[in-house]
């Protein structure tokens, strides 16, 4: 590929954007961009702001994905963009960052006249599932991977509803699937995000090439003993359902370690959940990530196989609900190939990294070539007012982002997407 020219697009503009946002829909205690908000909406309101002077068609789907259309002299599409709600408290770059990325590409494309393809930037509708629990709402209609009739169950911590919710937003369930010809034409996705962990950082590096994102099982185990007093049923005699509960997390660490996964733990609670009680039922929900197939395959039989085993030594048992699952989602070859050169023009280097969260890229690369580049988080900090970025840093993301971007739009001239 040749060197791009990236000389029309400002990076220092994307962070004017994201601080103007910060202090909109913002506080000491961080972003309040809790989709289906208000605040969200005030997001989602300068989003338009910022696209007013600009040749778009802007629209919102029927899963509530809001699209700006720089339309070009094909039908053929790249899609740009992330997400601009937030977790409650959150951090000022987490999903933003690829947004406003997205509505500078715009700028710049606009400015140099047609583009010789479309090119489309979204905000995708509740990324973060905060919540209802059901992440990248949006982006899985879009690709035909929500499950409607399961998140028609979903209610948020006040007991609301999420048909009723979204509701109040147009959006409706039953005609949710007209999500999907949003992706009629679309040949390529690109999204820019912070790390959100701390490698890049330890590295001393600013950005990188993102390979795809790790595949992930969850599920709640449901360990049952036999609730006993404290004071009167013997160690040995005891079935206690959080002893058998605590080897199972011990075993699951170990069990992530050893195959080069993540493996956590995030929620426990025992009954009757009295001091005086030995636990006869506990619940833990369990998350774990892999970058491959087999690593993640791997990993989820062995925690099956220590959960059984922990539940036996403490004459317990355990029952498994499914909680939610998605494959390990490599990116496109040939968008890799170009976020390389891109990262190496900027910063020189060919450090690339998995992605360990979630992102509407990974629904994305279900359907459509799809890639990613990272910038680096300060201290690994994210979902939390702490999260930040050297502004060094954003530049360069931003700048390989476009790089990438206008190489990703040569690659659909050229029909090679």
């Amino acid at each position: 590929m040749t060197t791009v020219d990236a000389s029309t697009y400002d990076p220092a503009r994307v962070v004017a954007d994201l601080r103007a946002l910060a202090d909109r829909t913002g506080g000491p205690e961080g972003s309040r961009r809790l989709c289906w908000t208000p605040v969200w909406l005030e997001a989602r309101a300068l989003f338009r702001e910022s696209l007013a002077t600009l040749p778009v068609e802007i629209e919102t789907d029927e899963a509530g994905n809001l699209w700006a259309y720089l339309r070009g002299e094909r039908d053929d599409t790249v899609v740009v963009g992330s997400h601009l709600d937030s977790v409650p408290k959150g951090g000022w770059l987490d999903g933003a960052l690829g947004v406003m990325a997205g509505v500078e590409l715009i700028r710049a494309l606009a400015a140099a006249g047609t583009p010789p393809v479309t090119v489309a930037v979204v905000d995708w509708a509740d990324e973060e599932g905060a919540r209802f629990g059901r992440s990248l709402f949006g982006s899985a209609a879009v690709v035909g991977s929500l499950d409607a009739a399961a998140a028609a169950d979903l209610v948020d911590k006040e007991g609301n509803r999420l048909p009723d919710v979204i509701g109040e937003h147009g959006i409706q369930l039953d005609t949710i699937d007209g999500a999907r010809t949003r992706l009629k034409n679309v040949k390529a996705y690109l999204e820019v995000h912070i790390e959100q962990g701390p490698v890049l950082e330890a590295k001393g590096l600013g950005i990188c090439t993102v390979t795809g994102t790790k595949g992930i099982e969850r599920e709640r185990l449901i360990f049952k003993g036999q609730a006993a007093h404290s004071g009167t049923m013997p160690m040995e005699m005891r079935r206690d359902s959080f002893l058998a509960a605590s080897r199972f997390a011990l075993a699951l660490a170990e069990i992530g370690r050893r195959n080069e996964g993540v493996t956590t733990i995030g929620h426990a609670q025992c009954w009757p959940g009295v001091v005086t009680a030995v636990p006869g039922e506990t619940h833990v929900t369990m998350d774990m990530r892999h970058i491959s197939h087999d690593g993640l395959a791997t990993m989820f039989a062995e925690m099956k196989q220590a959960a059984a085993a922990a539940a036996v030594a403490e004459g317990c048992t355990v029952e498994f609900e499914h909680i939610f699952r998605i494959p390990p989602m490599p990116f496109h070859p040939r968008l890799l190939e170009a976020a390389r050169e891109s990262v190496r023009e900027v910063e020189g280097h060919d450090v690339e990294l998995p992605s360990g969260a979630l992102h509407d890229a990974s629904e994305m690369a279900r359907k459509v070539p799809t890639v990613m580049i990272f910038s680096s988080s300060i201290a690994g900090l994210s979902h939390t007012k702490e999260e930040d970025t050297p502004d060094e840093h954003l530049y360069m993301a931003v700048d390989a982002f476009h790089r990438t971007c206008r190489r990703a739009i040569e690659l659909v001239v050229a029909g090679e997407l």
